[in-house]
């Protein structure tokens, strides 16, 4: 088994630690991966008194819906599936394309959330640069090595 398919079982495996937070632990996505939302909310650390934090959750909460998580996991899982899928077929090149395309779709979405919607901090968005940019950079680098290569017979 080649690196690039352990790297993608590695980030598939990390991605369903999301699918978690998605489906089973709300108050982790809204508070981890969203915590910079509303946007024009002060930071978490910054507060004088309960009440104001208690308030600040309270709109997370309601920007960050049970459905928005849920509807983040099913995402997310899907993008896991594309990761191990990928891993054992890295010579599919449409499977390959469609894992590569969904690393930049990722990188995209939290790139809009932390630069237009300011929702995600920036420690967040270098943890998914990190694993999205590595597997971009990685898949374009090797993006034709893992095609099965034609046997000429000779007569």
């Amino acid at each position: 088994m080649k690196a690039l398919s352990w790297w993608l079982m590695l980030v598939g495996s990390l991605r369903l630690v999301s699918v978690w937070f998605g489906f089973f632990d709300i108050w982790a996505l809204r508070l981890v991966v969203f915590s910079k939302s509303p946007k024009h909310q002060k930071d978490l650390g910054v507060y004088t008194s309960n009440v104001e934090l208690y308030s600040l959750i309270l709109v997370v909460a309601c920007i960050v819906t049970e459905v928005h998580g849920r509807t983040f996991g099913v995402w997310t899982l899907l993008t896991c599936t594309l990761c191990y899928l990928c891993a054992f077929n890295l010579d599919n090149k449409p499977l390959y394309l469609a894992t590569f395309l969904s690393f930049i779709y990722a990188l995209g979405h939290f790139l809009t959330e932390y630069l237009i919607y300011h929702t995600m901090a920036v420690a967040n968005l270098s943890t998914v640069g990190f694993f999205a940019g590595t597997s971009i950079i990685w898949m374009l680098l090797q993006w034709n090595s893992h095609q099965p290569h034609a046997v000429l017979k000779s007569e």
